[in-house]
């Protein structure tokens, strides 16, 4: 059996997951948009491999955060013995809080979100729908305060606005960002912990979908398209790694309004590709 993706159609996914998972512009959306101008066939490996790939995207938080994602509060705290050992955890039981919202919901939801995995025209309309919030996001919110840290209530609320991002189009990255921000955190601060909670969040999403896959389709389907999700994973994790650094920068100084305009003129150009007779179907 042949795998569902070329070389090239793999590397060429994999590049756009890796620039677009951490920038508030939706890296599925993107990933729909690719696939279908590529012409690539929407099998069940084919949306598996858009979610697994993100797993590749955000383990580069883990590796270009090491020191914060594995290190434990230390620093004296009065109280029980299990309030204590919560503010030891304290980090884990932030990211364990915020995971809460979109786990629940996208286990309960599974279905009708891949129902829309396939709709280019909600891409777009979300694409254009959260670019024009974006133009004024920043000038909502403000610049936040760099007093205010994420706390348990914060970080659910942040987990509730990660929900959104469940439509295609949305953004993960943006949904939880803006959520961050809403919450009175710094734009900085909220986009760091967007990422660190990326990484349950797709950690989750990658063991449902290869479970599924497993269920569903059998082993050989994932044993045969290996090599491509390994391929996938890697570059995905090169490609994020570097864009990480430079989204940092650039959001902590020039704020959503860029990113904005981008949506939109992407969302845009698809509508009136679409509407003026053109295709953009997965088939």
């Amino acid at each position: 059996m042949t795998s569902d993706l070329s070389v090239f159609e793999t590397i060429i996914i994999a590049i756009v997951e890796g620039l677009t998972e951490f920038l508030p512009v939706s890296s599925t959306g993107h990933m729909i948009i690719t696939q279908a101008l590529l012409g690539v066939e929407s099998t069940p490996f084919v949306k598996a491999f858009t979610v697994i790939i993100q797993f590749g995207a955000i383990l580069s938080v883990v590796v270009l955060y090491w020191p914060r994602f594995f290190k434990l509060d230390h620093t004296p705290v009065k109280g029980s013995a299990v309030t204590r050992t919560l503010h030891k955890w304290r980090f884990y039981v932030l990211l364990l809080i915020a995971f809460l919202p979109a786990a629940i919901i996208g286990f309960l939801g599974s279905d009708y979100v891949d129902m829309l995995l396939d709709n280019v025209i909600v891409v777009a309309c979300t694409l254009v729908i959260g670019g024009v919030f974006m133009l004024f996001c920043d000038a909502i919110f403000g610049s936040g305060n760099p007093e205010n840290k994420v706390t348990p209530r914060r970080a659910f609320i942040i987990g509730l606005f990660q929900c959104i991002a469940m439509i295609p189009g949305v953004s993960r990255s943006m949904a939880t960002i803006v959520g961050g921000m809403q919450q009175g955190l710094t734009r900085k601060e909220a986009a760091e912990f967007s990422f660190f909670l990326a990484v349950p969040t797709m950690a989750a999403a990658t063991g449902w979908d290869v479970l599924k896959l497993f269920m569903n389709e059998g082993s050989e389907v994932v044993m045969d398209n290996l090599p491509m999700l390994l391929l996938g994973c890697v570059v995905a994790f090169v490609v994020a790694a570097i864009a990480i650094r430079g989204f940092i920068s650039y959001l902590t100084k020039h704020g959503f309004f860029a990113f904005g305009v981008y949506r939109i003129i992407v969302g845009l150009f698809i509508l009136v590709w679409l509407y003026t007779g053109h295709t953009m179907a997965l088939v």
